[in-house]
């Protein structure tokens, strides 16, 4: 376990402290070694880090949930270590095809992109889909034309290549491999001083992709979901699996309907009704707890809240 901060609440003869915002953070789920370089394993916690401190200082500032979901995820979009962005895995054809979704849990609003090869953001062209189309998922050549209609920013298909992600490619193509455990994904959930939550989601998919396959990430109910009734879920791992199960928002359902806890709906899907090493997800409720819960090896991952919470983890 790599552990930053402290999450250890006041003692048990206290009255709880009242959770006024909350955010949870994941950078993907999957096989993690244990063994993992010294070097980029700091990479990783000092990246997270920012991610969590950014986003706890708007929460505490006053800004909205879906502005900070917003904001953390572009960040880790930037950041070429992660596999959503700047350090999206290469397709089969030696290209990227980037999706990312984005929803509001005050209306159920929610907007996704998929496919989408020259964007340099695609949280932010998920957002203008959500707030500026009447539709929910824009998918390839229309998102591009869309995102050339917003005037958002966008960059030559070479910017996205990195030299990791490359070797990850020729690796999986000799192995032939059939299919590859998810991971590197990037999501975040949030709930602000007013009360509403929301969840973010962006991803470069899996390595060796055929082309035009879909995940999890874009899909609204089963990657990404947000409910002020219930709680912000974001999820990271094998993307059939979590489309299979509409995971985000069965976990949701389950405290609607079943009248579960954040954490014990989160531990039934994960444990209950998926596979083993399937991966996990990051959600926070309305009451401000948070749950960040897995079945692979290990879940790149980080919460805050209004009470001095503040962890980075990989781990167990």
């Amino acid at each position: 376990m790599v552990l930053v901060g402290s999450c250890a609440g006041p003692p048990e003869s206290e009255p709880r402290t009242t959770v006024t915002f909350a955010i949870a953070i994941h950078g993907g789920a999957g096989t993690i070694s244990r063994s993992i370089d010294e070097s980029r394993k700091a990479g990783y916690i000092e990246s997270l880090t920012a991610a969590l401190t950014l986003g706890r200082d708007l929460l505490e500032d006053g800004a909205t949930s879906l502005d900070v979901a917003e904001r953390v995820v572009r960040l880790l979009e930037d950041d070429p270590q992660f596999n959503a962005g700047k350090g999206a895995v290469f397709t089969k054809e030696g290209s990227h095809e980037l999706d990312a979704s984005i929803m509001d849990g005050r209306e159920l609003s929610c907007g996704a992109v998929t496919g989408v090869r020259t964007v340099k953001n695609p949280i932010s062209l998920a957002r203008m889909v959500m707030e500026r189309t009447p539709h929910v998922l824009l998918a390839g050549d229309g998102a591009e034309k869309f995102a050339a209609d917003m005037g958002v920013e966008t960059v030559d298909p070479s910017y996205f290549d990195t030299e990791r992600r490359y070797r990850q490619l020729l690796e999986m193509q000799k192995r032939e491999a059939e299919k590859q455990t998810g991971g590197g994904t990037v999501g975040v959930v949030a709930l602000d001083v007013h009360g509403d939550l929301a969840a973010a989601t962006s991803t470069g998919g899996t390595t060796n992709k055929m082309w035009g396959r879909i995940g999890d990430s874009p899909v609204i109910g089963a990657g990404t979901y947000a409910d002020n009734r219930t709680c912000a879920v974001s999820c990271t791992g094998s993307g059939e699996e979590f489309i299979r199960h509409g995971v985000a928002h069965a976990v949701s359902s389950l405290m609607a309907h079943g009248g579960l806890s954040l954490q014990e709906a989160a531990e039934k899907v994960i444990f209950e009704v998926l596979k083993p090493g399937d991966g996990g997800l990051i959600a926070v409720g309305r009451d401000g707890s948070i749950a960040m819960v897995f079945n692979s090896e290990g879940m790149y991952r980080a919460a805050a809240d209004s009470t001095g919470r503040f962890e980075i983890k990989i781990w167990e």
